[in-house]
């Protein structure tokens, strides 16, 4: 073994894609037992260098050495011996298995040839417990949430026992809590040797958990520095310039309500759920993964089932269960999941804005492609969309430019409720201001914004009042000028009363 103090080191590495070059010359070094943070904004090259190390992509030129030896890592399988473990934003887990042969896929334990399941289990709860989730080894996948997919990730990843544990975004979608164990689980990897590439948007964890710092930009390593660099330098290297303001909310004058939600329940899911949503409105919904605020959304929008209750725009009632009709009266869905729900990977930058309006667009079964293709140059623009132009594979867009898209085709179906669903998870600073100038844009032309987040920063800045969920019900409502994220968490664990209701609400947004 070398003497070298690097336990990961790529040197000089470049990759070029048709039409753009995602790497020039990025070096890289990470030692035992510390946690290297990865920071740049979407399209920085932040994905391709750790799909380098992880097998999935190679190198045009430059050099991967591990322990001081060079090393070629061809594919998942070479990684694996060479020690490095990736857990990818996009989950890698089979939805039909369960949890535990998902953690021990392509390596279960066996006895007299055959799968020993129960051991398989027993090994697989051992390494649930450790992440600190509670779900079932025989579960199937497709059962759990996304916060408890990452977890199951996690555990996978602890199970090769790896010295280079790759976590890409894994607090992207965990509450405080579980953000919590995840970061004591990587103090005890650090604390056995275990290097940590470590990759986020949430700056403020960067002090909390980093020893250093490598920033991407441009596909370039711009800069190394120590986790303490304050946040506006480190947001000045990913970005080339300073952020004034991190949550740029302007409050326009508040209008008649658009959405009305009464009284809404579903048996073991949400249960009287009530609130309102005015023009030119920002409703946070807030709350602990589990709370149900997903899970109302949909409802809201017809995708999922309710028991009782109404929904109303503009004083219209909607029918149950019906998206058609929820789009016809001008409510629109971007979701958490925006890759499996709220994009066709496979299609075009212009197809997937079209999607929303293609039904309007097309007369005795013929699309107006000339049209479409006007819109969706029109919105695009509009948005700020970085693309090589409208027939680029929206699965090659960077994270924000891609939320951009599923934002920009309900923008252009003129929708009038727009219900938000962690509309920035996994989308650098940049981008970040960039969708909330759009929420102040949308809100200033008299649309109303429902938006779901498990940021509370997020929440507490761009919201103009807070709705706050546990345990299926609404626990209380918070004015923007009162909310706080200790007053939010105390609502949200059950902690404090719910406070009166604004006059205007009606009986059934009561908190209980």
């Amino acid at each position: 073994m070398s003497d070298s103090p690097d336990l990961l080191r790529v040197e000089g590495i470049r990759k070029a894609f048709p039409g753009v070059v995602a790497l020039d010359g990025v070096d890289f070094a990470l030692r035992r037992g510390e946690v290297h943070v990865l920071l740049g904004e979407n399209g920085a090259g932040k994905s391709t260098l750790i799909k380098m190390l992880s097998g999935a992509h190679r190198p045009d030129s430059g050099r991967i050495l591990v322990d001081g030896r060079e090393v070629r890592v061809h594919g998942a399988q070479d990684a694996e011996r060479l020690g490095i473990a990736t857990i990818y934003q996009e989950f890698n887990l089979v939805p039909d298995l369960t949890v535990a042969e998902n953690i021990f896929l392509g390596r279960q334990p066996r006895r007299f040839g055959m799968i020993d399941r129960r051991r398989m289990e027993a090994d697989a709860a051992v390494l649930l417990e450790r992440v600190g989730v509670d779900v079932a080894p025989h579960a199937r996948v497709r059962e759990l949430g996304i916060a408890r997919l990452q977890m199951v990730e996690i555990a996978k990843a602890l199970s090769v026992d790896a010295r280079v544990l790759v976590m890409d975004e894994p607090t992207a979608v965990l509450t405080s809590e579980e953000v919590d164990k995840l970061f004591t689980i990587v103090r005890s990897l650090r604390a056995d040797g275990v290097g940590v590439v470590f990759i986020t948007h949430h700056l403020e964890e960067i002090a909390a958990l980093g020893d250093r710092v490598t920033v991407l930009r441009d596909g370039r390593s711009v800069g190394q520095v120590p986790a303490s660099t304050p946040e506006d330098e480190l947001v000045r290297l990913m970005v080339g310039r300073g952020i004034d303001q991190q949550y740029p909310r302007e409050r326009p004058d508040v209008g008649a309500p658009l959405l009305s939600v009464r009284g809404l329940t579903r048996d073991g899911v949400f249960h009287d759920v009530g609130f309102e949503v005015r023009a030119g409105e920002v409703v946070g919904l807030a709350g602990l993964v589990g709370a149900g605020r997903t899970e109302v959304a949909r409802a809201v929008f017809g995708a999922d089932r309710y028991d009782s209750g109404t929904v109303e725009v503009l004083g219209a009632r909607l029918p149950r269960h019906d998206v058609n009709a929820a789009m016809g009266a001008g409510i629109g869905l971007v979701p958490e999941d925006r890759k499996g729900q709220g994009l066709l990977l496979d299609a075009s930058v212009q197809e997937n804005l079209g999607l929303v309006t293609l039904r309007s667009a097309t007369r005795a079964g013929l699309v107006d492609r000339k049209g479409q293709r006007a819109d969706a140059a029109r919105i695009a623009e509009q948005l700020g969309v970085r693309m090589a132009g409208l027939g680029q594979q929206v699965r090659t867009l960077s994270g924000g430019n891609q939320q951009k898209v599923v934002i920009g085709k309900w923008l252009l179906a003129e929708t009038k409720v727009l219900i938000l669903d962690e509309p920035t998870r996994g989308i650098d600073v940049g981008a970040k201001v960039e969708i909330y100038q759009l929420i102040n844009e949308l809100t200033a032309s008299g649309h109303a914004v429902l938006m779901i987040s498990s940021d509370l920063p997020e929440v507490l800045g761009m919201s103009d009042r807070v709705l706050v969920m546990a345990q299926g019900r609404i626990a209380g409502e918070l004015p923007a000028h009162e909310a706080t994220q200790e007053a939010v968490m105390e609502l949200a664990v059950g902690a404090a009363p719910a406070p009166a209701p604004a006059p205007h609400e009606e009986e059934g947004s009561r908190g209980h």
